[in-house]
């Protein structure tokens, strides 16, 4: 029988991971001034031992002013660039592909950890200032955001491209831009949060030009034998917000770049009041295979896949070209091996695990 394409190698420019699932990028919340710790090795290592093809770092902030929260992890010094090249190398000796997902959380900014209640934490005890397209906060009562002016836009797309040379320098061989779930990126895109009137508001082609000038500025000192990967929140789930329709053209604008060789496809974050209609088992896999086959780029397909079969499906029918896993790889760190064996593959295991009863 065929190897399923779930167990099939995939070729990004010069980068073959050696099958097509992908560890997403889970924040950890447990790093102290943007550094790391043992805990992100831990983490991540013991994702890459279990079989998964590709690993990627939690979303990895470009300033300290764009972490989510005080505990998220960031990529704008030298101490910071060493530890995740541990983290890298730890991958790699794994048999992963390292991958890291750079971000800034605008708006979304100064917030509690999620086990603290996730809410806004305000400048007088201990927060900062959050930046966003428009000085609209994220949710009522949080504190109103500095709207960024021309420059200082120009300013945190620099702030992108030094956190990807950073993070080539270290080791990883997969850029991710986060441009989903209400952060900077996202809140640029969408209406719902965008409302300038310059060169970076107005229509879609505006509110879509800080996307494509980042990706521009990231491209220009990511190596071009290189993948870089794009994720988007392709609806808004709100009224007023972006549909499928906004976001595959937008992909579109992205695939003519010819810089960008996958789209993480994701949903929501940008409205507090957002109104999802159903939860299910794959319920973003709609908005890949529209991009897919639609913007004519590969993409990443992301949201409750928990069973082997299920990816496998979503794969061999082309709705996607990788699938990424969360909760699943929370949970049972060698979900890979065990995807293997329950499709007929025999689990490809490290030669110190082979023992091991799978």
């Amino acid at each position: 029988m065929a190897t399923p394409l779930l167990f099939q190698p995939i070729t990004f420019r010069s980068v073959t991971a050696p099958n097509r699932i992908v560890v997403a990028p889970m924040c950890q919340y447990s790093a102290t001034d943007g550094l790391g710790s043992d805990w992100h090795i831990q983490h991540l290592g013991a994702r890459a031992a279990g079989g998964a093809g590709t690993v990627m770092v939690e979303a990895t902030h470009v300033s300290a002013v764009g972490r989510i929260t005080p505990h998220c992890v960031g990529l704008w010094n030298d101490e910071q660039q060493a530890l995740l090249k541990r983290v890298a190398d730890v991958i790699t000796m794994c048999g992963a592909v390292p991958a890291i997902q750079i971000a800034h959380a605008g708006r979304k900014a100064s917030s509690a950890v999620p086990w603290e209640g996730g809410k806004p934490i305000p400048v007088d005890q201990g927060g900062w200032q959050p930046v966003a397209p428009s000085a609209l906060p994220a949710v009522p009562g949080a504190t109103v955001p500095h709207a960024l002016s021309t420059s200082e836009v120009r300013d945190v797309i620099g702030q992108f491209a030094d956190t990807a040379r950073r993070s080539f320098e270290a080791g990883f061989k997969i850029a991710e831009i986060h441009s989903a779930h209400g952060y900077l990126g996202h809140s640029f895109l969408s209406p719902i949060s965008n409302q300038r009137n310059d060169v970076y508001g107005g229509d879609l082609n505006g509110r879509s030009r800080f996307l494509l000038e980042t990706i521009e500025a990231v491209r220009a000192v990511w190596p071009a034998d290189l993948p870089l990967w794009v994720r988007l929140s392709c609806v808004d789930w709100a009224a007023g917000g972006l549909t499928i329709e906004d976001t595959v053209a937008v992909a579109r604008k992205i695939a003519a770049t010819g810089m960008v060789d996958l789209i993480d496809c994701s949903s929501g974050g940008v409205a507090h009041d957002q109104k999802i209609p159903s939860l299910y088992p794959g319920y973003q896999v709609p908005f890949a295979d529209a991009i897919r086959n639609q913007a004519g780029i590969a993409t990443g397909a992301v949201g409750l896949i928990t069973e082997p079969t299920h990816a496998e499906e979503i794969l061999a029918n082309g709705r996607a070209d990788v699938v990424l896993l969360a909760r699943a790889l929370l949970a049972d760190p060698a979900w890979p091996l065990r995807a293997a064996k329950a499709l007929g593959v025999k689990p490809a295991m490290l030669n110190q695990y082979l023992r091991a009863t799978i």
